[in-house]
């Protein structure tokens, strides 16, 4: 009987070490990224993500700071795919897009991002099924996939090469980051909307999910989904295409100027 006391003992005393040792360990800030961007991985960028081409020297070199630190502190892992140096610099760009105009901006609520090859079901599962649906391309993970993001291959890449049609599913899911990070999933990102813009922004979002109901928007019409879809779906729109964006959709465009602090 008293072996078995100390067996509890040690294993309670054991997970009481281990979880101290963790806890110790947590930071709430990233680390530093160890080296620099190569030139190849400059040259991916200046190829692939129109908004980093578009950018001055001086704001390349912080752009390549913010990629190089996301990809210290964020695994990115393959189910079923090969993951590349392309496929890491666009998954990383897709981080930085959104944020770029707050420096300080780390994605915390974030640690690994899983790269599919191609979309999937709500049981994470590519290929064949029985209900033939695969139209998820990407998916801010919940309960025990939190911390977690899920992606497609080819719908990122699908986005990056495709900047016509103001969609980008990597973007949209670190959109979806940004508005979590206030502690609610609710399309009013409070972190990034100063309070007298709150109301202004929900009015906007109840007019054109109107619109968008009515078949009257050029608006992905998934954004009538809720506030949270919308405005994952207009900031995809917003970064992919901003001239069309701005002509289309003015007020919007100007708000959302504000937010993202474009100006």
């Amino acid at each position: 009987m008293f072996e078995n006391y100390i067996a509890i003992f040690l294993v309670v005393f054991f997970g009481f070490l281990i979880w101290l040792f963790r806890y110790l360990g947590r930071s709430d800030k990233w680390k530093q990224p160890l080296e620099e961007l190569s030139v190849k991985d400059i040259s991916i960028l200046n190829s692939k993500v129109r908004f980093f081409k578009d950018l001055s020297e001086e704001e390349k070199k912080f752009f390549e700071f913010k990629v190089a630190e996301f990809l210290s502190n964020v695994k990115i892992t393959g189910v079923g795919a090969n993951v590349t140096r392309n496929d890491e610099l666009l998954i990383a760009a897709s981080a930085v897009i959104p944020i770029f105009r707050f420096p300080e901006w780390q994605y915390l609520n974030l640690n690994e991002v899983l790269l599919y090859e191609k979309s999937f079901n709500d049981s994470f599962q590519t290929g064949t099924n029985y209900d033939g649906e695969h139209d998820i391309s990407g998916m801010v993970g919940d309960g025990y996939m939190n911390g977690k993001m899920i992606l497609s291959k080819h719908d990122l890449h699908w986005g990056f090469a495709n900047e016509w049609d103001g969609s980008n599913v990597g973007i949209h899911e670190f959109v979806h980051l940004i508005d979590k990070a206030d502690g609610s999933t609710d399309g009013i990102p409070k972190l990034f909307l100063q309070k007298q813009y709150i109301v202004p922004w929900l009015e906007l979002i109840h007019q054109n999910i109107g619109r968008i109901m009515q078949g009257r928007s050029d608006i992905n019409p998934y954004g009538a989904t809720d506030k949270t879809e919308f405005f994952a779906v207009v900031s995809e729109y917003f970064f992919e295409n901003p001239k069309k964006f701005k002509a289309n959709h003015p007020d919007l465009y100007e708000l959302m100027e504000k937010m993202f602090r474009v100006k």
